[in-house]
């Protein structure tokens, strides 16, 4: 069963996430990924402290906004699967669509809750580590706010063709990678109780989330 007082701790630190994530639109391909998130850092921390849905916590608003703005930025198929693991290869084209949904109305609803709670962080992305060409790179940050400071990181990966660009595949959260955490979680649902009963338990927490 997946721990709830995890899951809790991972939305404190992916609220911290979307500060950096909201506006991604404005990736431009050919950009350096941490010059790229210290300038979306600064667009999104002056939304939070401008825009009054964010200020009066409309959870709703907020939950269409990171479906809207975030969600097209991350390469979701690559986490969900990654997340599940070694019950992904086995799962049907139809079980697969209804893991990926279902796992980002879960990230969705996680980032936005966490969101509604942002004030007054700042964010400073440190020196990347990366080779001119380099594809697949690791972003550190650190988020500093009324607390202590939350170590965040991202991995990136560039896509090439349409849509081309920077594309997150995994977040590290104080030292906790969120996919590898899942994967835990998903691995014990899956051998308890099938790809099915992971979906069902993942639908169950939605829906759970979506009447409070």
């Amino acid at each position: 069963m997946m721990n709830r007082r995890s899951l809790h701790r991972q939305a404190l630190g992916l609220g911290a996430s979307a500060l950096l994530a909201l506006a991604l639109p404005t990736w431009a391909a050919d950009e350096a990924p941490d010059a790229l998130i210290q300038r979306v850092s600064a667009d999104a921390l002056q939304t939070l402290r401008t825009d009054k849905s964010f200020q009066n916590g409309d959870l709703p608003k907020i939950v269409a906004l990171v479906d809207k703005v975030v969600m097209p930025h991350v390469d979701f198929r690559r986490m969900t699967a990654s997340a599940v693991g070694p019950g992904w290869r086995k799962a049907t084209p139809d079980q697969q669509a209804r893991l990926q949904q279902e796992f980002k109305t879960l990230l969705v609803r996680t980032y936005a809750g966490a969101l509604a709670q942002v004030k007054d962080e700042s964010v400073t992305v440190k020196p990347m580590r990366a080779k001119p060409g380099d594809t697949d790179v690791l972003v550190r940050t650190e988020v500093r706010g009324r607390g202590d400071p939350v170590q965040l990181d991202y991995r990136l990966e560039k896509t090439p063709g349409e849509g081309a660009g920077w594309k997150i595949y995994n977040l590290n959260v104080m030292g906790v990678w969120l996919v590898e955490t899942y994967r835990n979680q998903f691995a014990q649902e899956i051998n308890a109780k099938g790809v099915d009963g992971l979906i069902a338990t993942l639908a169950q927490r939605n829906a759970t989330g979506e009447s409070k």
